[in-house]
């Protein structure tokens, strides 16, 4: 071989794997990144993260109140009572849902502007208002779908969610509210992510209202939140108008296998089932599964007769909450799989729990369809927090684009290989109150500067409105 550089010997090997197949040419079809023409994108928002106007309209205490107000209990000694505004800013911010493009709209209501006890006499003015947003939403084109109860519980009721009592309240709540409003809402999720506002609140303590009570008080705790879903889905049924379909949020924990191979896909699936057997598990199937009753002993929830039967109330839709994986091998021991721990060097965004895994995105709503078969899902939250500099009046938050890009890529394999992902929440319109983190983390994608509470589009709003606009990943 004579007179022939490199580069034209690159140039010759490159054509012929090209030809054989091996690799892509020139003359490739691209990939088809698009979602269905009737895919529903939208953003999401809480009522404590977002409100503010604490004090206002009638409006009743809550657990968060207290707790933010608990020396210690929050980052920096932050609050609610202010957050966003947007009790008084709705108007603006539903314009700035409008500039993104998106058709649908997740919102909580505060279930104590509606019952300031928790229960007994409505607030007139509550309900006037959640009339108001509802109202400025349809107008402006954008589909509420709204979540009965994100965390901020009524805190004159006895005994928060240890007491069963608070199940049944928040069933008249719920249909009290579906009643008002489900003449222009349609889709109503009763609970957000059973698992924090119970063991984040009763067991880790870092959430409201704090406490780490012993194994049997949180699995009663865990009982009650579910029975309260399940109570709620047959209140809604019962006072909506009909057609109203109705779900849940839930932030399942998800297992992904280590490899796409039958072993290690069937052991992620048994991991799933197994680990949110109180929560999404005894939902789907109506019971508590045994390997769970066997692993808590004495310390299984106390269940009353026609528990189990309101729990797993019939859905019309089951929709997800994605944000990080867990990581599962096939192994040979009694439980069939063996669970992976994040490791230090796992890539995070700026919340350490936030561990990058985009995988999970497709596993995630896999394994919900293949294991119970819900015949619509939605993604109710997927999201990033950044540390997102302003520099020159920009927000160029290129780290979370990277992490929408690449969960999205694994939704859009999901929806072309037939899963019945109908649409998409991102987490969140804009940067709020982040809980026991206070406003150190933000989550939107649109930048709020708490002194003065002036909205700026990050690079994700203006990259979250083109895939809006085209259809597709961009």
């Amino acid at each position: 071989m004579t007179n022939i550089n490199r580069r034209q010997l690159g140039y010759g090997l490159a054509t012929g794997l090209a030809g054989a197949g091996l690799i892509g040419s020139a003359k490739a079809a691209p990939i088809d990144l698009s979602f269905p023409k009737d895919f529903r994108w939208g953003v999401a928002t809480a009522a404590y993260q977002i409100e503010g106007a604490v004090h206002e309209d009638g409006r009743g205490q809550t657990n968060w109140d207290v707790f933010s107000h608990t020396p210690g209990k929050v980052a920096n000694g932050d609050n609610g009572d202010v957050a966003c505004d947007s009790y008084h800013r709705y108007a603006d911010d539903i314009q700035l849902m409008k500039n993104l493009g998106v058709g649908t709209y997740r919102m909580s209501l505060a279930w104590s502007r509606i019952f300031p006890e928790g229960r007994g006499k409505p607030n007139q003015k509550g309900i006037d208002y959640y009339n108001r947003v509802v109202d400025t939403l349809l107008a402006a084109g954008i589909e509420p779908y709204v979540t009965l109860f994100h965390w901020d519980l009524p805190q004159a009721l006895p005994g928060g969610w240890q007491n069963r009592d608070t199940a049944l309240a928040f069933a008249d709540y719920a249909g009290f509210m579906a009643g008002k409003l489900s003449d222009r809402v349609h889709n109503f999720m009763t609970v957000n992510e059973l698992r924090c506002f119970t063991d984040l609140g009763h067991q880790v303590g870092i959430h409201a209202p704090g406490l780490k009570l012993d194994a049997a008080g949180v699995n009663q705790v865990r009982h009650h939140g579910t029975l309260a879903h399940g109570l709620g889905v047959q209140a809604i049924r019962a006072q909506a108008k009909p057609g109203t379909q109705v779900g849940l949020a839930d932030n399942t924990v998800f297992y992904c296998p280590v490899m796409e191979t039958p072993e290690h896909i069937a052991a992620a699936k048994k991991a799933t089932r197994e680990k949110n057997a109180m929560f999404l598990t005894a939902i789907m199937e109506g019971r508590y599964i045994d390997e769970y009753l066997t692993e808590q002993g004495a310390a299984a929830p106390k269940v009353q007769a026609g528990d189990m039967a309101a729990i797993s109330s019939p859905l019309d839709f089951v929709a997800l909450n994605i944000y990080t994986p867990e990581w599962v091998r096939a192994d040979d021991g009694p439980a069939g799989y063996v669970t992976i721990p994040h490791i230090a060097s796992s890539p995070r965004m700026a919340s350490p729990w936030l561990v990058v895994g985009p995988e999970v995105a497709y596993w995630g709503p896999r394994m919900v369809s293949e294991l119970w078969g819900p015949k619509t899902l939605y993604i109710s939250e997927n999201g990033a927090s950044a540390d997102d500099p302003v520099i020159n009046g920009h927000i160029d938050d290129v780290d979370r684009v990277m992490y929408l890009r690449n969960y999205f890529g694994n939704f859009r394999r999901l929806v072309a290989e037939g899963y019945p992902l109908k649409g998409y929440f991102l987490w969140s319109l804009m940067d709020n109150f982040e809980w026991a983190d206070g406003y150190g983390k933000r989550f939107g994608i649109h930048y709020v500067d708490f002194a003065t509470q002036v909205r700026t589009p990050k690079l994700s709003a203006l990259w979250y409105r083109e895939v809006i606009r085209q259809g597709r990943i961009v």
